[in-house]
């Protein structure tokens, strides 16, 4: 079944591609990050996986280390990015890292996009329509139908729409999305950086 083992198969396979084709980019990115700012290459944080289960999720860092913790949508307008930060988030760069918590099993490719532990009113919401049923992943049914400007009850309609109608078609079709949302920028609030980081 699509949903079970061959979505598996097939996250390891992509992931996997993926890095290998973008090795010499995030080796450029990671160096610039360090000559550029004060502060780690890679800013991990604890954000809810599948069953309810917390993970620790690895991207680039691309915010001051005094970002506070908060939801993307609450930064209120205030630029915490690094200048190679700016960059990188223009083209979801800092997400690449990403790939190797699809190899660890933490995520998939396509699924609900995993959210801070604070974030416990959007949390609940999947705990109850069964969202959480299924690996968040790097992109999703929510992020190529409004992305970070949906408020929580809509976000979550979205992630329980996809957990209910996973199969190769649509993720497909995710994919395919996701890749012209990013080319044109579509929907995006900055994110935050926590304590963590700074490890």
């Amino acid at each position: 079944m699509y949903s079970g083992f061959g979505k598996r198969i097939i996250d390891i396979i992509l992931a996997a591609i993926i890095l290998v084709i973008t090795s010499p980019m995030i080796l450029i990115v990671a160096i610039a990050i360090k000559l550029s700012s004060k502060g780690p290459v890679i800013f991990r944080q604890y954000r809810m996986g599948q069953n309810h289960r917390p993970f620790k999720l690895y991207k680039f860092r691309s915010m001051r280390i005094d970002t506070p913790e908060i939801a993307s949508n609450d930064l209120n307008g205030e630029d915490y990015h690094t200048a190679v930060g700016k960059f990188i988030r223009k083209f979801s760069i800092d997400e690449l890292p990403q790939l190797f918590n699809v190899l660890k099993g933490d995520m998939s490719i396509i699924g609900p996009r995993p959210v801070i532990l604070k974030e416990t009113e959007l949390i609940e919401l999947r705990h109850q329509n069964g969202a959480e049923n299924v690996r968040p992943g790097i992109t999703g049914l929510a992020q190529v139908n409004g992305r970070d400007v949906l408020s929580d009850e809509p976000k979550a309609r979205y992630d329980a729409q996809y957990a209910k109608t996973v199969s190769l078609k649509n993720d497909s079709k995710i994919f395919m999305q996701t890749i012209l949302y990013v080319i044109k920028r579509n929907g995006v609030v900055e994110e935050q950086i926590d304590d963590e980081s700074k490890e």
